[in-house]
């Protein structure tokens, strides 16, 4: 059963936001999540759950990426929370 085109995003520009938020943006955020638990916890520990956990918020973040109405909107997110994870990086490393 074909999904309904009413429902389906119409602009290519909005498709690409969301495709490359969901799969750029969606792993910034998890890769930078995990380094920011690394620098504030045990580094070996948390790189080492990295391998599962990262994976599992990255394909949660692509589900959020594609139920976003607005493709800029979630990239915009995802570049915050991304900064905000780097600024607890650079917290912890100091």
């Amino acid at each position: 059963m074909p999904a309904n085109p009413k429902y389906l995003t119409q602009s290519k520009w909005q498709r690409f936001a969301k495709i490359t938020a969901a799969i750029l943006g969606g792993y910034f955020v998890s890769v930078t999540f995990h380094l920011a638990l690394a620098s504030w916890f045990n580094r070996a520990d948390i790189l080492i759950t990295m391998a599962f956990s990262g994976f599992i918020l990255w394909v949660a973040l692509m589900v959020i990426a594609f139920l976003a109405k607005n493709g800029w909107k979630i990239w915009m997110v995802y570049i915050l929370l991304s900064l905000i994870f780097f600024l607890f990086i650079y917290w912890g490393n100091l």
